[in-house]
């Protein structure tokens, strides 16, 4: 694992309500403004989109953009930031199609596609769109067994593979990915009996199947819970014959930045107005309360602080979630001057 801190971007895309009153006619050039800016820049290494089709925290007519469209189409008006999703749910699409999605993207973008993959949450979402919901269980099935397609058309350009819920036989994945031994997987999710051994075994799987395969795991939380989870992720590797610190850990982290606490203030109050439309009054207090309580909510200086505790906690990726990037340009401007640079 290196010591370099790396940082990531969200773009808005309408999941989190925050293309709220920008005309949809408009919406491609926000999302590819903010990514040409960060494209242009030094500041973020990475730009990510979420994969969900309705908006949180509750459904909404409001829009919610695909996420592997927007990968397409970040690729081709970018040239040096690498593109990823936290996290494509894998019960979303079939994984060999993923794997060809992907390499395409990758392709496109000059070999700059990262995977983030999980295991899927959104109730309300799967059985809209009719997947059903599967237990936890299942759904983590689906996940294990998806990777281990994927990693095949991506490092041997075929897969065959018989599960309890894939089937592959002869697939084929050509041209394979640009990336040397296929596009890097994040393994995302927090859960600590499960979610993070497969995040060890596919570690694992790409030492031994390709020496140059790299293995991301992201998970959130206070500092106490990401030393935990940091904890049984490395008892799993153990178990498992990984190498922990070839794995590098990544969190992200929902910011509200402002120059004085008076500006944090004002900006939490616009994202409340905004948002006060689509959530009864009790849930927009709590949802409100709960993130002016974040450490990452504040000053360039508070916010600094709770990264470096991360950092100093094994944390080496940072992914920023700017609540009002469609709306501010400060708050990216303060990110890129005052946060970062103290960070790097």
């Amino acid at each position: 694992m290196t010591d370099q801190m790396r940082f990531g971007l969200f773009v808005p895309q309408g999941w989190r309500h925050d293309l709220v009153d920008i005309p949809a006619e408009r919406h491609w050039e926000t999302m590819v403004d903010i990514a040409r800016r960060v494209d242009a820049g030094s500041a973020f290494d990475s730009l990510w989109v979420y994969d969900h089709f309705h908006t949180t925290p509750v459904p909404s007519e409001e829009a919610t953009h695909e996420a592997w469209t927007l990968m397409a189409a970040f690729a081709a008006v970018t040239s040096r930031v690498r593109l990823g999703q936290m996290c494509t749910c894998m019960g979303y699409r079939n994984p060999a199609y993923l794997a060809k999605v992907a390499a395409t993207a990758d392709m496109v973008s000059g070999g700059r596609i990262e995977m983030g993959i999980g295991a899927g949450w959104y109730e309300h979402e799967w059985r809209a769109y009719g997947y059903g919901f599967p237990s936890a269980g299942e759904r983590l099935r689906m996940l294990d067994e998806g990777v281990t397609i994927m990693r095949q058309l991506w490092t041997h350009g075929t897969a065959t593979f018989s599960g309890q819920h894939y089937d592959v036989d002869g697939a084929i994945c050509r041209p394979l990915p640009l990336q040397e031994a296929g596009i890097p997987l994040w393994i995302a999710g927090g859960g600590e009996k499960v979610t993070l051994r497969i995040a060890a075994k596919h570690a694992r799987g790409g030492q031994l199947d390709a020496g140059s395969y790299t293995a991301y795991t992201n998970f959130g939380g206070d500092i106490a819970t990401f030393v935990r989870k940091s904890e049984i992720l490395a008892e799993h590797c153990r178990d498992l014959g990984t190498d922990f610190e070839s794995i590098t850990r990544s969190s992200s982290f929902n910011i509200i930045v402002g120059e004085t606490e008076a500006e944090v203030d004002d900006k939490l109050a616009r994202f409340a107005d905004r948002l006060s439309r689509f959530l009864p009054k009790d849930k927009l207090d709590s949802t409100v309360a709960q993130l002016r309580d974040l450490p990452s909510t504040g000053t360039p200086e508070q916010i600094v602080e709770y990264i470096r505790a991360h950092y100093d906690a094994g944390m080496r990726y940072a992914i920023c979630y700017l609540i009002d990037a469609a709306y501010d340009p400060d708050g990216l401007r303060l990110l890129e001057h005052n946060v970062l640079p103290e960070l790097r």
